[in-house]
């Protein structure tokens, strides 16, 4: 009876159609409530006490690049399943119908405020934007890209590191991103970190913290190992802001801390203080 009455409750919410939205946002930090129309309206960072939820990729391009400039790259790559993994496929192709994505990231080139760049989006929603054979090849052809073009960079990551289900062919990606961004570097290329929540595994330890400029967004989780691996390894107890963006910006980890509303403005003028603005370079 009560299976029964719930599922009427939810038709008349969901209207057969949508799945229905709480007119209110609870804050998992602050445990705060406020209007989720006006938690949407800050693109996702909460009105009471600045927690920055997670945006999927195309969402972050929206928001970050000049309208009707972003040009997608090897969109139609997809993974294999090297190790015969149980179930991998499937879950593979059942995540390709609910997030629209065929992996883990979207690159490109794109326009931020005139200034052209290479920009590569992770999107958690996709095994949580773990790190398989196509996110390290697109990745790492988005850095040839820019490296052929001379165009600067900006990654943004969000990684729970590399992908199980692809054994030692996700862990070779580690090395091979890391190789594109060095002969990016050797050609004078320009390369911008941007570390959302989480940035840790094999992305932290690899393309993810090899940016000339590292940013993070407030609070977000950066590290490799959680913390019950690291308090248990070395039977200590860990401070509590341990692996947040603040405690690796005062250890020098992390250059800058930066709001999602001032995140165009700042990448910009990085571009354009190191010669990428678009009136005085062709591009």
């Amino acid at each position: 009876m009560f299976e029964d009455l719930f599922n009427v409750v939810k038709k008349r919410f969901n209207d057969g159609e949508e799945e229905y939205k709480p007119p209110m946002f609870k804050c998992p930090r602050c445990q705060g409530t406020s209007p989720l129309s006006r938690y949407e309206e800050l693109h996702r960072v909460c009105p009471l006490c600045g927690y920055h939820g997670r945006l999927s990729a195309a969402e972050r391009i929206q928001i970050t690049v000049d309208k009707d400039s972003f040009c997608e790259l090897d969109k139609d790559m997809v993974s294999g399943d090297p190790l015969s993994f149980p179930e991998y496929p499937e879950k593979q192709q059942e995540l390709r119908e609910v997030t629209g994505l065929n992996d883990a990231v979207i690159t490109g080139t794109a326009a931020i405020k005139g200034s052209k760049t290479v920009i590569g989006v992770m999107d958690s929603r996709y095994m949580m934007g773990s790190m398989g054979s196509v996110v390290g090849e697109k990745i790492t052809r988005a850095f040839e890209y820019a490296t052929e073009n001379h165009l600067p960079v900006i990654m943004f990551t969000a990684s729970g590191g590399a992908r199980m289900q692809e054994g030692i062919v996700s862990l070779m990606q580690m090395a091979k991103t890391s190789g594109a961004v060095k002969l990016h570097s050797d050609a004078g290329g320009l390369y911008i970190a941007v570390m959302t929540d989480p940035t840790t595994g094999g992305v932290t330890a690899s393309f993810a913290s090899l940016g000339d400029i590292i940013i993070a967004e407030p609070k977000v989780l950066i590290g490799f190992a959680g913390r019950r691996v690291i308090e248990s390894t070395i039977r200590q107890r860990l401070p509590e802001d341990f692996q947040l963006a603040e405690f690796m910006h005062e250890h020098g980890f992390v250059d800058m801390i930066t709001d999602r509303k001032k995140m165009r403005s700042t990448l910009s003028h990085l571009l354009k203080l190191h010669g990428y603005a678009a009136e005085d370079k062709e591009v």
